[in-house]
């Protein structure tokens, strides 16, 4: 009895302690922080209407088709040398005097024997065209034989560009006839396609053609300039600067960023037409030149995205 009093008793002290003890405090419900919806930073553009073309650039090279060789007359040594490198000559202007090897040893004894035949064996040549020396092979004081070649002079009336075109490409050229020539220095010169070489690079299968051009200006050999060839043209198309054109990792799928209000761009798939480095002609769908498009800050962009435009 007295055991179920003392188990009675310490259940009575365990329930009154539990109900003095102070209740734990709730926490406070934080409100939430609006957060801010992230926002990407963009720049835009607008559709543009006109005319767009497709090009490809190729590779122009400057030469000479006419070179002029100086050749010795006879044999014997170059007493006067007046061809410089890099000079421009005309027809007639004498280049070298040359004594032959006969007067070197004979020409005093004659001359005693018969004063009247005032024989001095110096033979004088001259340029055989107009046009730059290009190359010198003896100076003065050098022993020269008969026929052999002493200076090339490069006409300069033959200067042309030879353009490098693909085989599968000639098709364009009879739209191509008058081309613009782009030099390293930015000098643009106009020239038009005169005719083609007979061959073809047995290697890289281009066939070389003619682009006379005209020009005051003096052009050295084997300089590379840069000719565009139009592929294919269009009048009046609407097109998106190339940046504002995305596509998937197989090059399938295209779409642009289009700006529906101030802050939210939506994904729209197009389908594209001409291509050149710097515009994308839009088939579908009809855009309008007052449409706005994301131009930067458009890659990795979800369907539906927050923006802050930087830059109009």
């Amino acid at each position: 009895m007295k055991l179920a009093n003392t188990a009675y008793s310490l259940i009575f002290c365990f329930c009154l302690i539990s109900a003095c003890k102070p209740a734990p405090e709730k926490k406070e419900e934080k409100a939430e922080e609006k957060t801010e919806a992230i926002s990407t930073p963009v720049t835009i553009t607008s559709p543009v209407k006109g005319n767009l073309s497709e090009t490809v650039e190729l590779n122009a090279v400057s030469a000479f088709l006419l070179k002029s060789y100086v050749k010795s007359s006879s044999t014997g040594y170059l007493t006067e040398v007046n061809a410089v490198l890099g000079k421009y000559v005309n027809k007639g202007d004498l280049l070298f005097v040359l004594k032959t090897k006969e007067s070197q040893s004979l020409g005093n004894t004659i001359s005693k024997l018969d004063t009247s035949l005032h024989f001095s064996g110096v033979i004088t040549i001259k340029a055989p065209g107009t046009g730059y020396i290009s190359q010198i092979n003896y100076r003065a004081g050098d022993y020269v034989q008969d026929g052999e070649q002493m200076a090339v002079i490069t006409d300069t009336r033959s200067f042309v560009f030879l353009l490098d075109l693909p085989y599968e490409l000639k098709p364009y050229l009879s739209i191509n006839q008058n081309l613009q020539l782009k030099l390293p220095d930015g000098t643009v010169l106009d020239g038009r396609v005169s005719n083609a070489m007979p061959t073809v690079d047995a290697v890289s299968q281009t066939q070389s053609f003619v682009i006379s051009v005209n020009s005051v200006k003096q052009i050295p050999e084997n300089l590379i300039a840069k000719v565009s060839l139009i592929k294919n043209a269009k009048t009046n198309t609407i097109s998106l600067l190339k940046s504002a054109v995305l596509t998937d990792e197989t090059q399938s799928e295209f779409w642009v960023m289009q700006l529906i209000d101030s802050v939210t761009a939506v994904k729209v798939p197009i389908k594209k037409g001409l291509e050149n480095a710097n515009s994308v002609e839009i088939i579908s769908p009809s855009l309008n030149p007052g449409d706005k498009f994301l131009l930067t800050g458009n890659y990795g962009l979800p369907d539906t995205a927050k923006v802050t435009i930087i830059q109009k």
